[in-house]
């Protein structure tokens, strides 16, 4: 019995470490479209768009490429909604039928899109359109089957979390990988040829490293999945969290139903409710805490979406048209995007500070981790506010603060936003709420292309939006207050109800209380 539990201590470190090489070298890599594009151009797609234009001296000829710029930036701007808005039904997918179905479907959808690249030309341009947004929707399958990861190891389970999803930004790297061997003499082709014989592993990790259905969090004893170990590998998180409801309402369902209704808003008041329908998936969706966190991530989403989208045109403005200081100053935005798997761990880790010490009496896990998310949510607001700040001085060298800024704070966002929805809400509907706050996020983020429009209505001087989006993002700062709100009223529901039965089981009731 020790051998295999050092097998699954083994087992555990190998699924994080692979996971965190399949975030970091493929599910995000769409967001290096910058790098590939200079290997697009050079190789003719969409080329048939340019056309000379004879200049108003009539002298000089002069190749428009504004087609093929357009051209090229649908597809980028389909892929990478694409890979917001369906993390939705992803997320149903991944709930309703596990990982291995879920990455089945993912491996599918990267693959053909890396296979389609591949099979793509100048003649054959309009394959990158299907190839970009399978390749950023299988990568977000990645990464969300990936996430879970984090429930083997309790203590440090928002830390890995964050960490993946910084592996995720970091992952935009491959792009610029490509570009270098392209520019060595290594055609497209061939490098989109060798991230598709890749699925071979993405399957092989399937199969050995990953379980069929779920990870449940907390770790039940004798856990494990993969190749078995002399004990069966089949493991139901949904069975083991409603035995986890069950245990308690047989035992101290009079107590429970006398505890609820205090805390339940008169709204949710209704006759024949049971503790198990407060975790259902509509009593999540319809909760202040889901509504205050959406707020807070479409808000500073939509900032760092506008700031990309302008950044070309800011620093053309910012450095009077000079082509040398608007490449230095690009060449360093895109260096400092790399560090995003750097800049991640520490908010996991400031999510994670409170793990390893002994709660107070009554305290239970989840209400602690609660807790410990008020800061991270916090700072994460704070950083957008300055970066935001930054970005609207027209300083041109005050950019590389905002660079540095802009990095660690979409770090914070991302993987913050994914660990406190595995905090807040129960395991079981991980994948749906993270796919609905991504969709609806998204669909907020369609707000920049007005943005443009008024930018450009502005004579391209962005001055004026970047203040009212900074006004804006102080709306981000309500979130924290909230959950620093909702954990004192907890505490003083605890204090009232102060049965060791009914605090022990009150990390399955208090979902009622976030309505």
């Amino acid at each position: 019995m020790l051998g295999c539990e050092v097998e699954d201590r083994l087992r555990y470190r190998l699924t994080f470490v692979s996971g965190l090489l399949e975030c970091l070298c493929f599910a995000g890599v769409v967001f290096g479209w910058a790098s590939l594009v200079f290997v697009l151009k050079a190789d003719g797609y969409f080329g048939d768009l340019c056309f000379n234009a004879t200049q108003t001296n009539g002298t000089l000829p002069n190749t428009d490429c504004s087609g093929q710029d357009e051209q090229l930036s649908l597809v980028f701007t389909i892929a990478s909604f694409l890979n917001n808005f369906l993390t939705l039904p992803n997320g149903f997918i991944f709930d309703r039928f596990g990982t291995l179905v879920t990455r089945l479907v993912g491996i599918s959808l990267y693959t053909t899109g890396t296979v389609l690249v591949a099979a793509s030309s100048a003649a054959l341009s309009f394959l990158l359109f299907p190839a970009l947004s399978l390749i950023a929707v299988g990568g977000i399958l990645f990464l969300i089957t990936n996430m879970q990861v984090g429930n083997l190891f309790g203590t440090h389970r928002s830390t890995i979390i964050t960490l993946y999803n910084g592996a995720f930004d970091s992952s935009s790297a491959v792009f610029l990988i490509i570009k270098v061997l392209f520019e060595g003499g290594i055609s497209l082709r061939l490098s989109f040829i060798v991230i598709s014989s890749c699925s071979v592993i993405h399957l092989l990790r399937t199969v050995f490293l990953l379980p069929t259905r779920h990870i449940p969090h907390p770790i039940p004893e004798s856990y494990t999945y993969g190749v078995k170990c002399g004990r069966s590998s089949s493991y139901n998180v949904e069975r083991f969290e409603s035995a986890h409801r069950q245990k308690y309402s047989v035992t101290a369902k009079g107590q429970m139903d006398t505890y609820n209704h205090p805390i339940q808003p008169e709204g949710e008041r209704q006759s024949g409710s049971t503790p198990g329908e407060a975790t259902s998936f509509q009593s999540c969706f319809v909760s202040w805490l889901f509504f205050w966190h959406l707020l807070w991530l479409s808000v500073m989403q939509l900032r760092h979406y506008l700031f990309i989208g302008t950044l070309n045109p800011m620093l053309n403005r910012l450095a009077n048209q000079d082509p040398t200081l608007v490449s230095q100053y690009t060449n360093a935005f895109a260096f400092t995007q790399l560090c995003g798997v750097l800049c991640a761990p520490w908010n996991g880790l400031l999510m994670d500070r409170h793990k390893g010490k002994p709660l107070p009496t009554g305290m239970t896990e989840r209400e602690a981790d609660l807790r410990s998310s008020v800061l991270s949510l916090f700072l994460t607001s704070f950083q957008c506010l300055l970066f935001s700040v930054c970005a609207t001085c027209p300083l041109l060298p005050l950019q590389y603060l905002t660079f540095v800024l802009q990095v660690v704070n979409r770090s914070f966002l991302y993987g913050g936003n994914a660990a406190f929805i595995s905090i807040a809400f129960p395991s079981h509907h991980f994948g749906k709420l993270y796919g609905l706050v991504m969709s609806l996020s998204a669909i907020v983020s369609l707000l920049q292309y007005p943005c443009f429009a008024l930018v450009k209505a502005l004579d391209g001087d962005p001055l004026y939006v970047n203040i009212g989006l900074t006004l804006l993002t102080s709306v981000a700062f309500i979130h924290p207050l909230n959950v620093y709100l909702h954990c004192r009223k907890s505490a003083s529901e605890r204090e009232r109800f102060s049965d060791p039965e009914v605090c022990q089981d009150f990390d399955s009731i208090q979902m009622e209380d976030i309505q």
